[in-house]
């Protein structure tokens, strides 16, 4: 694979071409982003597992554009926002009032609500063979959240690393927090689950929640429990670990609060089997770790193999869920003159 110019992806039932652009060089990552959704539809590997010399995706992705918007919503590879994760009562405090906002799981707000950015088309600012620079415009009130908000997505391919830089700016006080939801799966997408994989976590606490996914309460020790990620840990006997936070959630869905601050390694996926490995490096103050437990094979990749439960993993540098309402945890309010900014990366080795 190597980067191409944009092709049409195929048309949404609102009649919206749907385009895709590749970047990145052979002997490295390649990927396709669409520009519905800003999402990652695609990502391709070197392939040296029995000298085959060919690529491998090792991104869950939807085979055309109208299964992107077909439900079930499972967010493949997409920005996912205003906010990721979810936002209790589908509301919260803002400045003395209260702000209502579209529940669209329950009554919370999960990933920005029924018409998050992941169905929306970005416009396109930049396109070359290395780079794409993305823009969406979210009006205010737009699913409930204040404020006009522009949003821009540049990913980028160099060497072996793949770079996201998301940045915000609003013309009124509102929360922010779009994040990647980019499903891997070293093996290859449709390769059945990610149970071999290998996953380490920089962080010592995590956050338990309720049966509805929403934090029960602060912070608690990754010691003891089959959350402590801190040395590399077999996927598979942690999905399936008899925890009542695990089995509660059909495997992890929980969000960890990392170590440090400023750009650093927040976590590394290991696949024995291949020899692939990623680092993920962010700056942001938590990873929402989710090993895919509602997969059920009702969505199909572009290899013609469903997705089932644990067919992948989505590791997500985010603010811990419903931080509007819960400021202790992280600080998600952005104002007017200040921008948002986050940046992850994904190291390969292959």
């Amino acid at each position: 694979m190597t980067a191409t110019a944009p092709v049409c992806f195929g048309v949404l039932p609102d009649g919206r071409a749907v385009t895709a652009h590749t970047l990145g060089t052979p002997g490295g990552p390649v990927l396709r982003v669409l520009d519905l959704g800003a999402t990652i539809q695609a990502l391709y590997l070197p392939d040296n597992t029995g000298g085959t010399g060919g690529t491998v995706d090792v991104a869950l992705g939807h085979p055309d554009a109208t299964a992107c918007t077909t439900p079930p919503e499972a967010y493949l590879g997409a920005v996912v926002g205003r906010y990721a994760n979810r936002i209790a009562g589908a509301r919260f405090p803002l400045d003395g009032v209260t702000v209502e906002l579209a529940a669209n799981e329950g009554g919370a707000t999960l990933h920005g609500g029924p018409d998050g950015f992941h169905r929306r088309t970005w416009r396109v600012l930049d396109a070359g063979p290395d780079r794409l620079a993305l823009e969406l415009v979210s009006p205010h009130g737009d699913q409930g959240f204040p404020g006009r908000l522009t949003v821009r997505a540049t990913y980028t391919v160099t060497g072996h690393t793949v770079a996201l830089d998301l940045a915000a700016r609003t013309d009124a006080p509102t929360v922010v927090g779009p994040a990647s939801h980019l499903y891997l799966n070293l093996a290859g997408e449709g390769s059945g689950t990610i149970e071999d994989h290998r996953l380490t976590v920089a962080a010592d606490s995590y956050l338990p929640v309720s049966p509805d996914s929403l934090p029960l309460g602060g912070l608690a020790e990754v010691a003891g429990t089959p959350f402590d990620l801190t040395a590399p840990a077999r996927l598979g006997d942690r999905v399936r670990d008899p925890h009542r936070q695990i089995t509660a959630a059909g495997g992890i869905d929980h969000s960890f609060h990392l170590r440090g601050a400023g750009v650093r390694t927040a976590a590394v996926l290991e696949h024995p089997g291949s020899g692939r490995a990623v680092e993920l490096v962010t700056d942001q103050p938590a990873l929402q770790v989710y090993t895919g437990n509602a997969l059920d094979g009702t969505l199909t990749g572009p290899g013609g193999r469903p997705y089932s439960r644990w067919a992948g993993i989505a590791l997500e540098p985010q603010h811990h869920p419903d931080s509007p309402n819960r400021p202790e945890l992280t600080d998600p309010v952005l104002r007017p003159g200040q921008t948002w900014r986050s940046r992850t990366e994904w190291r390969f080795r292959c």
